[in-house]
């Protein structure tokens, strides 16, 4: 699964990666500017996150993947759970994924581990490239639920390393879309705009709330969960710290 997932960081899909962000760049910037949660002045934040965007693929994310093939090590896991229906078997790695996601999120959040996160907290602005940062050392963090659960989609088509790709993508450009988006029920079943928007917020009430990356019930069931419904708007987003561009990418 590593192998397969390394090979999609080569030259030779990275014109695919360019129409896909050019087509992510003109729907998504035309469905925010629908109707609006926040004021994003685009031609000013765009070029610093395509910039963020850059270091994380061609930087963060080679150096994450040698950390983790160095440091983790994937289950092989016993022949007849390999015989299962393959969607169950996708279903299982996205609860088991998640769930872990889920708990490294909430470290990231502690005093020690604060500093590999901040990068990610640090626009003072929220649409769908927002979210694009991620440090060396978070993303380390945050690959290994991922690398432990993909045992159960290791045996799969040849397919699976790029939906699991585009999933995440997708799943990050959702969750932090310039939408007011999302109502209480849909938030039993899966993380929404104004769900983890409020994940961003500076306001200390929520600052450890609405922590799930894709499923909220770890939130309802752990004890994190901010009810978007009672949240005063507007939202002010970022971090009350001035640290060195570099230090945040590394995560220290």
């Amino acid at each position: 699964f590593l192998q397969h997932l390394s090979q999609l960081v080569s030259w030779k899909v990275l014109l695919v990666g360019v129409v896909l962000f050019l087509m992510r760049l003109i729907f998504l910037t035309a469905l925010e500017k629908t109707n609006p949660a926040h004021n994003v002045d685009y031609w000013k934040v765009l070029p610093r996150d395509v910039l963020a965007t850059i270091v994380f693929i061609f930087i963060v994310l080679p150096i994450a993947d040698y950390l983790n093939r160095k440091l983790v090590y994937q289950p092989v896991l016993p022949d007849w759970i390999n015989e299962w229906p393959l969607a169950l078997r996708i279903f299982l790695y996205l609860v088991l994924a998640d769930f872990g996601h889920y708990w490294v999120h909430r470290w990231l959040h502690t005093r020690v581990l604060w500093p590999s996160h901040r990068w990610h907290h640090s626009p003072t602005y929220m649409y769908w490239l927002a979210g694009v940062r991620g440090s060396i050392v978070q993303q380390t963090l945050v690959n290994v639920p991922y690398i432990l659960a993909a045992a159960f989609v290791a045996i799969g088509p040849w397919w699976m390393a790029w939906a699991i790709v585009l999933k995440n993508m997708v799943q990050n450009d959702f969750m932090h879309l310039n939408l007011w988006w999302g109502n209480r029920w849909l938030e039993w079943i899966i993380v929404t705009p104004r769900y983890h928007h409020i994940h961003h917020s500076v306001d200390p009430a929520h600052y450890r709330g609405n922590l799930a990356a894709l499923f909220p019930v770890w939130d309802h069931v752990f004890g994190t969960f901010v009810d978007p419904d009672k949240v005063p708007k507007p939202l002010v987003f970022g971090i009350d710290e001035k640290v060195p561009s570099v230090r945040m990418a590394i995560g220290i």
